[in-house]
């Protein structure tokens, strides 16, 4: 008999169809199907494949008794309440990795986007404005560009940013044994040195507003910032104040705090470039993320471990 599995996140036909080949598949992808596939089936879901937005709260895995593995499809998983996961022995695994370099490519195409002001060019070409009408604006040659967080989304950005010959340091809470980028003790110092700024470290209570005013402030009105971590490291308000009196150059963001919901004091600004959290989805990152999935929960229950545990 096949693991009964709860997705709680949208997924296409053939993602669903490749996980029913290992799994009875109970498929609630929005808050009402949760409550009621928890509330019916609950008792006999083995596990769980969820986001780190969507998540998985400590009163629904109370809710099921034979759960044992939930997984979340990216590298986030700021909303699965791990403790009382943890307190079950429940296992928890991610998808670490699998979809770096497409989260990277965008955060590449927001940077370039925000400081070419290539929206903003767009809607003047085709209102028929021509550019000696438009400002001149930054190129990224040759330029500093300060990564926030050298996982594996960091590191592929650090490899893309070689390819535009931009000088590269990072800040993460430890140095990187055998790194050679410049690594920099705190956030604000490498924000003063960047021309551009690139968040790309996880969520959750440790990285809140971990770019606040002062980052901002250090960042200074030459300097941008691309969020493609979670909403939550950003201080909105500080970032909405910043690009307002201009005391910053600009800002791209693919997520934002409120999520879906989209970042209110924001939208009329002509100096930021939002994207609705589609970083990591292209066809190619879905299926590596899926196909992850659907090899560390064989693992799991042949009794082996995850090849990417929380």
């Amino acid at each position: 008999m096949k693991p009964l599995l709860l997705v709680l996140i949208s997924l296409a036909d053939r993602h669903r169809a490749a996980l029913a080949e290992g799994f009875d598949l109970l498929y609630a992808p929005d808050a009402d199907a949760r409550e009621r596939t928890i509330a019916s089936r609950g008792d006999a879901v083995r596990a769980v494949l969820t986001n780190g937005t969507n998540g998985l709260r400590a009163d629904e895995i109370a809710r099921m008794p034979a759960l044992e593995l939930v997984s979340a499809l990216g590298a986030g998983y700021e909303n699965v309440a791990l403790d009382a996961a943890r307190a079950r022995g429940i296992v928890v695994s991610n998808g670490a990795g699998t979809n770096a370099a497409c989260v990277a490519d965008h955060a590449f195409a927001l940077l370039l986007a925000v400081v070419r002001a290539v929206p903003q060019s767009d809607a003047a070409c085709r209102a028929g404005v021509w550019r000696d009408a438009l400002p001149e604006r930054p190129m990224l040659a040759g330029r500093r560009l300060g990564i926030v967080g050298l996982g594996h989304i960091g590191r592929q950005v650090a490899r893309r940013a070689a390819g535009f010959d931009l000088e590269t340091g990072y800040h993460s809470r430890t140095l990187r044994d055998g790194e050679t980028l410049r690594y920099f003790g705190s956030l604000p110092a490498l924000a003063q040195w960047s021309d551009f700024l690139v968040v790309a470290t996880p969520g959750g209570p440790q990285t809140h507003h971990l770019v606040d005013r002062a980052v901002l402030d250090a960042l200074g009105p030459d300097g941008f910032l691309v969020n493609v971590a979670r909403g939550s490291v950003v201080d909105t308000a500080a970032l909405a104040h910043a690009l307002r009196e201009r005391t910053l150059g600009g800002a791209a963001l693919d997520v934002y705090e409120g999520e879906p919901q989209p970042p209110a004091a924001l939208l009329a600004l002509d100096n930021v470039v939002l994207t609705p959290h589609v970083a990591g989805r292209s066809p190619q990152s879905v299926d590596a993320t899926v196909r992850h999935f659907i090899d560390n929960a064989a693992r799991h229950f042949a009794g082996e471990a995850v090849s990417t545990p929380v």
